[in-house]
């Protein structure tokens, strides 16, 4: 038992650190792509020379951007959308407080016409820029996300191994699903009714879904099947969990939902290289956690139905 105990504590430290160093070869690694690339390139045309052949001019890759899509991460996410809601809440809101004070002075007039004020302010610039911009930059980050993940694991593993394209979006949308059902599992264990035992389930849940936001990128790019990549987390739940505790961690230190979106796309990209450059424990955990049962269960039945209601449309 204290030997497992061991284990797990260990595998758990491992977790951290590998997703803490993973991230500083950042500021390296758009630099060996572009070694890569060039020692190809110098080996082509050498090859071109010796050949008899007319020579044949090599395609020409992509720069690399990994560092660029990164800081794109950063701006848009830091310095556009989360710089607009400390401006508007620490600068525009205390502006027109002020204004209303010197317009109606400290009087009843004032706290009324600033009561109803201040929330229709709050709603209007929610509705009209904080969600829509929310939105979109989730999607954008997407894209950037799959161009750090593309980029990072061709410079360590080499080329990906896709599946088919219905495969392909089979294995997306059932992941979707599973991610999404996972979620609402995370939210039902935090009702547990025992002091700090929600809590930490949820800090449990969460640390593992980072973990699995953050892998899905190389495990897919490696052929791996949905099922697969839970069950390897299951087996190695320790380590997932040290992995994902510093996002979880960080992101829910905010108590506003959209700030806490806002530091996860910042820091996000990060943890993306740590998990294709991450060394996981070779021994799986003696003491296996088959967390993803039940979503797993849900999500496989919700397709079936959903198959069968579109083939009986048909």
């Amino acid at each position: 038992m204290a030997d497992g105990l061991q284990s797990i504590l260990r595998d758990v430290v491992f977790g951290m650190k590998d997703a803490v160093l993973g991230s500083t070869i950042i500021f390296t690694v758009d630099k060996e792509i572009a070694a890569k690339q060039e020692k190809r390139r110098k080996e082509y045309e050498e090859s071109q020379k010796n050949s008899r052949r007319p020579p044949i001019k090599m395609k020409k890759e992509e720069e690399p951007r990994i560092l660029q899509r990164v800081l794109q991460c950063c701006a848009l996410n830091g310095g556009v959308f989360w710089l607009s809601i400390i401006v508007f809440n620490s600068m525009l809101i205390p502006l027109l407080h002020t204004l209303t004070h010197l317009l109606l002075g400290d009087s009843s007039s004032q706290n009324i016409v600033w009561s109803w004020m201040k929330p229709a302010l709050s709603y209007t610039f929610s509705a009209l820029w904080v969600i829509p911009v929310f939105l979109l930059s989730k999607i954008v980050s997407s894209f950037w996300f799959q161009d750090i993940a593309d980029a990072a694991y061709k410079k360590s593993k080499g080329r990906p191994r896709l599946p088919s394209l219905s495969r392909l979006v089979a294995d997306i949308m059932i992941s979707i699903l599973i991610q999404t059902l996972f979620l609402m599992q995370s939210l039902l264990v935090s009702l547990v009714p025992l002091s700090g035992v929600g809590q930490f389930l949820r800090l449990l849940h969460l640390c593992i879904l980072n973990s699995l936001y953050a892998f899905e990128y190389t495990w897919f790019n490696q052929g791996w099947e949905v099922h697969k990549r839970l069950s390897f987390i299951e087996s190695n739940w320790p380590y997932f969990v040290g992995f994902g505790l510093p996002l979880a961690l960080i992101t829910s230190l905010p108590s506003s939902f959209f700030v806490s979106g806002c530091l996860f796309s910042i820091l996000f990209p990060l943890f993306i290289i740590s998990g294709n450059e991450a060394h996981i424990p070779k021994n799986t955990c003696p003491y296996p956690v088959h967390i993803f049962s039940v979503v797993s269960t849900l999500a496989n039945r919700i397709m079936k139905r959903s198959v069968v209601a579109t083939s009986k449309q048909k």
